[in-house]
């Protein structure tokens, strides 16, 4: 696997991991980048180019002695072979799952008969989202088959995991199919708020600025970048929080507090996925942060 993944260009960096942390293992949008169907530039480029890609948002953490993964995303294989190496072989010990659209839940397919045959993994769902799962197939062979074993969270109320703490937070989304949650996730020094997919901040009934101070490490839905990045589509369907009215919203924050925001979830079409974009360069102007494959942070 990851002879194969060298050879596409595709690099973790230092795969060494301290006893407790969080390790971005993607940042693209559900559908990831290159994106199909789309025959534009920032996807034709990427097909040529592997290195270019971008695997789906998702990230993983460990509790000193089995790591966990928020979102089993499409590209799951690559990202659960990602967090054993980096973790150095601690096993998978669960799976969070944010909510119902295609990026955060559907692979989850990999630990059936048909690929890994998993026995009783621990999937950490909302109500919604575990009546969905036990309502829809293939999604209930996984259960009846004890693939895996659903576990249910309630808002607000926190899953301790050896020296991590985890909060599943309720925030508002497309709720088609289940409820939409963050996760903070704590540790014995430093804490984390991972939110890949919200509305706009006014919906929210938590002010955003507030929860960047309440934490050491933010990762910020930053689908779009601005409004004129997909013409043609009407954004009151998709109403994320562009990443031009995130920074404007938190613009009267100090210094070292822009500095733990981190932007993930990226549409293919966000300049964001560019180093060198002049979007990126706003975002570092603005003293904040891209999350980007392989970053790690401590908690």
């Amino acid at each position: 696997m990851f002879a194969f993944l060298a050879q596409c260009g595709i690099f973790f960096g230092e795969l060494h991991a301290q006893s407790v942390e969080v390790l971005v293992l993607g940042t693209a949008q559900d559908a990831g980048h290159p994106q199909a169907g789309c025959e534009k530039s920032c996807c034709s480029e990427t097909i040529r180019h592997p290195e270019r890609q971008h695997w789906v948002s998702s990230i993983a953490f460990s509790d000193g002695e089995q790591f966990y993964i928020i979102d089993a995303t499409p590209n799951f294989t690559s990202q659960l072979a990602m967090a054993k190496e980096h973790f150095q072989g601690q096993n998978l010990g669960g799976i969070f799952i944010t909510h119902a659209h295609i990026g955060h839940y559907t692979g989850l397919m990999y630990l059936g008969r048909e690929a890994m045959a998993s026995l009783d993994v621990p999937v950490y769902v909302m109500p919604r989202m575990k009546k969905f799962l036990e309502r829809n197939g293939p999604w209930d062979q996984l259960i009846r088959i004890h693939n895996i074993k659903l576990m249910e969270l309630t808002d607000g109320q926190t899953v301790h995991l050896n020296d991590i703490a985890v909060t599943p937070m309720r925030v508002p989304h497309r709720d088609e199919y289940s409820e939409t949650v963050g996760f903070r996730i704590s540790g014995p020094t430093s804490s984390l708020l991972f939110i890949p997919d919200i509305d706009k901040w006014e919906r929210w009934n938590r002010p955003i600025a507030e929860m960047v101070l309440s934490v050491d490490h933010i990762l910020l839905d930053a689908t779009f970048f601005s409004a004129s990045e997909i013409p043609g589509r009407n954004m009151a369907e998709i109403p994320h929080p562009f990443v031009t009215e995130t920074i404007d919203v938190l613009s009267s924050l100090p210094d070292e507090e822009k500095k733990k925001v981190h932007f993930i979830h990226l549409n293919h079409t966000n300049p964001l996925l560019r180093t060198d974009s002049d979007a990126t360069n706003t975002v570092n102007e603005a003293g904040m942060q891209i999350a980007r494959r392989g970053m790690t942070l401590p908690l």
